[in-house]
């Protein structure tokens, strides 16, 4: 047997498989809660729930995760510095919010560049240039370089400026052109950017899995899914994590396909923090056109097209004036801190017993997640708020009193955003567990904490809702905000240039009024789709099904979907792409831009066939650095760029070739 294992490392779950590729069956599978404090906890845990008797036949060790998704979507990550070569400040001031550049501190802009056509830039006086950055590099943990025409001219500006930096700092440099060939600098630098906030996220990760896998006699090579669902060698992810930011997704895309015979369907994976659905029509899931976006960032990251919003079994659920909400914030559900916290049951009691209603929510904990290592970056405040909940969680409210703060003034933003401190609170996962819909963990902390909140509502509204009552509302908001994404996916897929921007309140709010209009027989509003709802993921038999049936449609839940995204991992293979821009001059000459720099050929042919061969080579070289295997495809492709101008004539706005390596990865 050819044997591989995947593994999916969620924002709740860790899941694990045995998979046959001789068979393409799974022989065993399991699921284990994700340890955050310490990942390879959690990652032990699902691999010891597997039979160890397949474990020395392993040949492929497959990772996903969503960590880098949840990273964007909840703003998180290490502490990033980009370095940004030639961009006009008026216009990074402009636009660079559009695409994620939101903290101006973190980049750090130099006037030096080449020109257009690629012509050497003036490079600056290194010594004075970082002598003037020092202490703003002082508590980077990761460096992204970008120069505005890098792809013009080989990147000999970034290629420069990155061993300078490596002369001087002991810090993970990564530049632009080693990540994206696309023109786009602003896109391209807050790409860059995130990619170095996102290093320390993927290398804790990637030692975690090792550590498991040492503990476990697991003895095989590693490969890590990227965005676009294809794999990528250990080595070749730890310093291109922002590859990753669609790993989990994607997993869950080949996942969903490889389990079902669904040819057009949307597949809607529910994890603990996020929401995930992509589009599949005669089999194939879309592609994302322009990069990837997720958060607040506009990348160059090419992938399946993953629509991702902050809906999870972990998403925080808090009344606010009286009505119940949903946010995108990820926490630890009171039942899983209950089965391992015995006080939080009785600071719960005590709290609803005193019926003190609050703006805030005084019912959620804080407790620290990862410990700081770096200690003079950070307030007296934090750490004396860190060092008091180290061990155990402490009330918000008690935990303000105790540095000498109130309710109002006690500040958790950054410590939350660096993932170091992490909220307990009230989420679906609780109200699964009082509904009894799912009771792996302790029942009476959410209970508990619902009463309470009843109390607050009655107390804000007047009004008295039974613990029923209350559970039922908060899945029909989760229902709601299920349907309402659907719909406005599926309308951005047909109608795409009315929806380019997004869609405004009054139609957002159509939407939402159209999941319950069964009853106005004047003008009824309904929205129907023929493709079916798969859903992958633990929570989604409760919530889908309800949605599938306003939609019109059917709900599929596989077999295996608990863990397709595990399935996912270990079944995706390598692929590579790059490309190089042919542009004609004004002397009849034809000037390639590749890696090595720009290249002036005088026959159009000849220049066609010098970049395939420039653009295989990328390829090919940046497939085997993913791990590659000897057996592989390479295919090219010749894209002619055109414009119409006036009375129909044409002009030529330069060639692309494509080129594209693809095949197995190398197993032990």
């Amino acid at each position: 047997m050819a044997i591989g294992i995947g593994i999916d490392t969620g924002g709740t779950y860790t899941d694990a498989v045995v998979y046959d590729f001789n068979s393409n069956k799974v022989l065993c599978s399991s699921k284990a809660l994700t340890t955050h404090e310490k990942l390879e906890k959690g990652i032990i845990n699902a691999l010891s729930l597997l039979e160890d008797k397949y474990f020395p036949e392993v040949e492929i060790v497959a990772l996903s995760t969503t960590l880098a998704t949840n990273a964007c979507v909840e703003n998180k990550g290490g502490r990033a510095k980009l370095l940004f070569f030639g961009v006009d400040k008026k216009v990074f001031d402009m636009v660079g919010i559009n695409y994620g550049l939101t903290n101006k501190n973190d980049v750090h802009l130099c006037h030096n560049s080449s020109d257009f056509n690629g012509n050497k830039a003036q490079e600056p006086d290194w010594d004075k240039l970082f002598l003037e950055l020092d202490e703003w590099l002082q508590d980077a943990q990761g460096l992204g370089i970008v120069e505005v025409f890098a792809m013009n001219n080989g990147a000999m500006l970034e290629k420069a400026a990155k061993l300078q930096v490596q002369e001087r700092y002991d810090i993970p440099v990564v530049c632009g052109h080693e990540l994206f060939y696309e023109l786009n600098s602003i896109q391209r630098g807050s790409s860059t950017l995130l990619n170095a906030k996102l290093i320390p996220t993927i290398q804790q990760f990637l030692e975690s899995i090792k550590t498991a896998l040492f503990k476990m006699n697991i003895n095989a090579p590693i490969a890590v899914v990227r965005s676009d669902s294809t794999k990528m060698s250990e080595q070749y992810s730890k310093m291109k994590p922002v590859e990753t930011i669609l790993s989990g997704p994607a997993s869950s895309v080949t996942g969903g396909i490889n389990i079902t015979n669904e040819k057009n369907c949307l597949i809607i994976d529910m994890g603990g923090t996020t929401t995930d659905i992509s589009i599949v029509k005669n089999g194939i899931p879309l592609k994302a056109d322009s990069g990837v976006k997720i958060g607040s960032w506009k990348t160059f990251v090419h992938g399946v097209y993953i629509d991702t919003f902050g809906l999870g079994g972990d998403s925080a659920i808090r009344v606010e004036h009286g009505k119940i909400i949903q946010l995108p914030q990820r926490m630890i559900p009171l039942c899983v801190a209950a089965s391992r916290w015995q006080q939080i049951n009785q600071e719960l009691e005590k709290l609803a017993d005193s019926k003190k209603y609050h703006s805030h929510p005084l019912y959620e904990f804080l407790y620290l997640q990862k410990k700081i290592t770096n200690r003079s970056s950070y307030s007296k405040e934090e750490l004396e708020l860190c060092d008091l909940v180290e061990n155990e969680p402490v009330l918000l409210e008690k935990a303000a009193t105790a540095i000498n703060r109130d309710i109002y003034t006690i500040n958790t933003k950054r410590l939350e955003a660096e993932g170091i401190i992490i909220r307990i609170g009230l989420t679906p996962t609780d109200i699964m567990h009082v509904k009894k819909d799912f009771c792996a963990f302790d029942e009476l902390a959410p209970t508990i904490a619902v009463r309470y909140l009843l109390s607050c509502i009655l107390e804000e509204t007047g009004i008295e809702y039974s613990e029923e009552e209350f559970c039922d509302m908060v899945y029909d908001t989760i229902k709601l905000k299920l349907y309402e994404n659907i719909v406005r996916i599926l309308l951005t897929d047909k109608y795409p240039d009315n929806f380019k921007n997004g869609m405004d309140e009054q139609l957002i709010n159509l939407i939402r009024a159209s999941y319950n209009d069964n009853t106005d027989k004047d003008l009824p509003i309904r929205f129907r789709t023929e493709m079916s709802l798969v859903g992958i993921g633990a929570p989604t038999h409760i919530f889908l099904p309800d949605v599938a049936k306003a939609l019109g449609t059917r709900c599929v839940i596989p077999q295996d979907a608990k863990v397709a995204n595990a399935i996912g991992a270990v079944v995706s293979n390598v692929r590579s792409t790059y490309q190089v821009e042919i542009r004609s001059e004004y002397d009849g000459s034809f000037i390639v831009f590749t890696p090595s720099g720009r290249h002036a050929l005088t026959d159009f042919d000849k220049a066609v066939e010098f970049a395939k061969q420039e653009a295989s080579n990328e390829a090919l070289k940046d497939a085997r650095a993913k791990g590659l295997a000897e057996s592989f495809k390479i295919d090219t492709q010749v894209v002619t760029k055109t414009a119409t101008a006036k009375k129909g004539r044409q002009i030529d706005l330069g060639t692309v070739i494509i080129a594209t390596v693809s095949g197995n990865i190398e197993y032990n």
